[in-house]
């Protein structure tokens, strides 16, 4: 079974984690090195054995706490091309690189990987979507608009974990952030509204769609109970009341959970009921032959007219069956 949990998401850093048998992925290294190996301990999941790191692109809280990490510890680290020379550039350590084109498909030992581009103010920003044997987990990280490719790739995962970083009414009336910043924010290469995800959430769930987590919400211009209900909302209106929505936290990892819905219980078949008999009629209904005196023996024999005659009468129907349980 596909299981993730995210480790913490934020304007002050992101990660996540995907495991699929003995095979554990982290997304992002937006965390400190040390934050990285304490909230993958809380989940049960040994920073050492780590498969390897995929990242979506280079801003400091998605890589910053790369290169400490990979100090101590050699995973593969998975980037675009351009992703990577721009985060090389920060790092120290020695990384061992794997680059992709965004838009490829591949494997890390048993999971398969898929990527697409995203429209955002990095240099090659990508989403991915982890698929299990029968399930899938889409991850769509920094994003300023959904574009067709988006809908395309995310339709019919089973969790997704999604961006939602401002309420547009909340952003309008902030003080602290002059309008500029708010305009590069809300523009196309910057981050989705929660109307904005919960428009994208609606148009690629199907019956399959167990869990959203909702991440990268902003401190000032967001509150988890705002973007869960914008979500929910328009999730129940478009008929998938049981999806579990919920927003990742910025200070602790949420647990390790399955991808998929979880299964049907399994329930012992019933056993084999006996056969019901019906009890043999006790003598006095007729269907045992009456025992007969010695005497009637001989004059039976003795007389063939008289010995018919002495026959018993036919059975008198039962009024009620008796039966063996």
């Amino acid at each position: 079974m596909l299981r993730f949990s995210v480790l913490g998401s934020g304007s002050s850093g992101n990660s996540a984690v995907v495991c699929f048998g003995d095979t554990r992925v982290l997304i992002d290294a937006g965390l400190s090195a040390r934050q990285l190996c304490l909230r993958l301990e809380a989940i049960g999941i040994d920073p050492n054995s780590l498969t390897a790191i995929v990242l979506t692109h280079e801003h400091g809280d998605h890589a910053g706490g790369l290169d400490v990490f990979c100090r101590k510890r050699a995973p593969l680290v998975y980037a675009t091309s351009h992703t990577c020379e721009m985060v090389a550039e920060t790092v120290r350590s020695r990384v061992a690189w794997r680059k992709f084109e965004a838009g490829e498909t591949f494997a890390i030992e048993g999971l398969r990987i898929e990527t697409f581009s995203v429209p955002h103010d990095a240099v090659d920003p990508v989403g991915f979507v982890f698929r299990g044997e029968r399930t899938a987990v889409g991850v769509l990280s920094d994003v300023g608009h959904v574009t067709a490719l988006i809908r395309e790739r995310l339709r019919g995962v089973d969790s997704l974990f999604v961006e939602s970083n401002y309420d547009e009414l909340m952003l309008q009336n902030d003080t602290k952030r002059p309008w500029s910043t708010k305009q590069r924010i809300s523009s196309r290469h910057g981050h989705l509204s929660n109307d904005q995800t919960a428009e994208l959430v609606v148009e690629i769930a199907s019956e399959r769609l167990h869990r959203v987590v909702l991440g990268h919400l902003s401190r000032d211009c967001n509150a988890p109970e705002v973007a869960t209900a914008a979500i929910r909302q328009r999730l129940e209106r478009a008929g998938f009341p049981g999806v579990d929505v919920e927003c990742a936290r910025q200070k602790e990892a949420l647990p390790l959970r399955d991808a998929g819905h979880p299964a049907p219980p399994v329930t012992e078949a019933a056993p084999e009921e006996a056969p019901l008999l019906l009890r043999e009629p006790p003598a006095e209904y007729g269907n045992a032959t009456p025992s007969r005196s010695p005497r009637a023996a001989h004059h039976g024999a003795a007389d063939g007219r008289r010995s018919k005659r002495s026959e018993p009468a036919p059975p008198t129907p039962l009024r009620q069956a008796e039966w063996v349980f």
